[in-house]
């Protein structure tokens, strides 16, 4: 290689150290993690906390603890179908966990969505200092379980969990809850706003990357988010971006179509159907296998707007909940772009298209191993030609060094007659001067693209 080749490696090379270094002070302090299963945390990570909207400026985080014990006893529901079974309980009338019965984690044991220690799937909260699950009612029904409780304001809640019976563009992994409202005192109810809990995610193998453990929310089709990486302090880089640990994100968000909590290759999803999300909330926690092992996973949450309800008025909002693994091709019949949860960033389109192209050769082979072994083949093979061609161009390149090196000696002192004249050699010998790169840099998006898209698909 010239020297300028040889400029380009080092600046390369340069920035994947500085970039290691910036990985490695956003993950620390943290001390060398073990396996949990996802979602799973430890007795003494701290609970969800959910800000009652209008949202107001963050506050200083109060020190971690475990939300009081309820003095009444907690009963479960279960709901099965084929893919999923969901553990609801009576402590804020929501999802526990949810079972994933087709994903096998470590140890053969089944994937687990939500921590106990977490606020329930789809459990309305109010108060960001006081994390308390009042007690419903539970009552099963036909391919449903209902919640229900009166206020002090004698406003009478009910809350419904069931599998949408119509598969026409459904999933088994989707669950409708119905929210109402009844007003039944004598005086008008004012909510300046509610939250509905995402529950939590955390990491899938202990070194997984921050970036795999996020709260995300999807815009006008265009998904944004948050790592767990974004909770701690950074000293920056030659002193530029340094910043203090922040307890938690907060923001009032314009028509959110869905928030989620998602790791590597798992997601809890909520899409509001009646009115779109006006704020998220998210918070990192601690999971703790030793006193100095642990990792990071997320909680969160979603705001709804404010309303009011005269005596005997109703407030109805109906959610539909994705709880399962990141699967491409069920993601993308959902209605309300959820497959934006799929973090393919700039390289999306390959990405698709190499996934797509994965999933049908799996439906033949019946087995990822041989079906990424065949993709890689076929990559390889497509891309040979245009890889042949650089490595002819190279060789010729080389083969004409002599004579450039000659011309350079020639007319050092003249730069301009210089380029004219190995232009003049490039073109009596048919040679295309970035004949050598131009496939290369064809060939990168694919590549970054099949490594982002191995990186996500479940």
């Amino acid at each position: 290689m010239d020297r300028t080749a040889w400029i380009v490696v080092a600046f390369c090379v340069i920035g994947l150290v500085v970039w290691e270094i910036y990985l490695a002070k956003q993950m620390a302090p943290r001390p060398a993690p073990v396996s949990v299963a996802p979602g799973q945390t430890s007795p003494t990570a701290t609970p969800a906390i959910l800000a009652p909207s209008p949202l107001p400026t963050p506050v200083a985080e109060a020190a971690p603890g475990i939300a009081p014990t309820p003095s009444f006893a907690e009963k479960i529901e279960t709901l099965r179908n084929s893919d999923v079974e969901l553990r609801l309980t009576n402590r804020g009338g929501g999802i526990k966990e949810a079972i994933l019965l087709r994903q096998i984690a470590e140890k053969g044991q089944r994937v687990v969505l939500n921590s106990d220690q977490s606020a329930p799937i789809g459990a309305i909260l109010e108060q960001p200092s006081a994390p308390t699950l009042p007690e419903f009612t539970a009552s099963v029904q036909s391919d449903a379980v209902q919640f229900e409780r009166t206020t002090a304001e004698q406003v009478a809640v009910r809350k419904k969990f069931f599998f949408e019976k119509s598969q026409e563009n459904k999933d088994n992994y989707v669950i409708e809850m119905d929210v109402n409202l009844e007003n039944r005192g004598d005086k008008s109810y004012q909510s300046s706003g509610y939250f509905v809990a995402l529950g939590s995610a955390a990491p899938i193998h202990p070194r997984d990357y921050p970036s795999y453990t996020r709260l995300v929310w999807c815009i006008d089709g265009r998904a944004k988010g948050i790592d767990v990486g974004w909770f701690g302090s950074s000293s920056g880089f030659a002193g530029l971006g340094q910043r203090a640990a922040r307890p938690y994100y907060q923001e009032s968000i314009a028509g959110a179509e869905w928030v989620a909590v998602s790791n590597q290759f798992f997601t809890t999803l909520i899409a509001p159907l009646t009115a779109k999300a006006a704020g998220i909330w998210g918070k990192h926690f601690d999971i703790e296998r030793a006193p100095d092992q642990k990792l990071l996973g997320i909680e969160g949450a979603l705001g709804m707007p404010a309303f009011e309800l005269q005596p005997g008025q109703t407030y109805s909002a109906r959610f539909e909940i994705y709880a399962g693994p990141k699967l491409y091709h069920r993601l993308a019949q959902l209605p309300h772009n959820e497959a934006e949860v799929m973090d393919f960033g700039m390289f999306k389109i390959v990405c698709q298209f190499l996934l797509n192209f994965m999933n049908l050769l799996h439906s033949w082979l019946h087995d990822y191993g041989l079906a990424i072994l065949a993709l890689t083949t076929i990559i390889k093979l497509t891309l040979w030609p245009i890889q042949n061609k650089a490595n002819r161009s190279m060789r010729q390149m080389a083969a004409l060094n002599p004579k450039m090196q000659e011309l350079r000696e020639k007319y050092k002192d003249d730069p301009t007659r210089m380029n004219q004249e190995v232009m003049k050699l490039y073109k009596q010998y048919g040679i295309n001067p970035v004949g050598g790169c131009l496939p290369m840099m064809i060939q990168i998006p694919i590549f970054f693209g099949l490594f982002k898209m191995l990186g996500q698909a479940v």
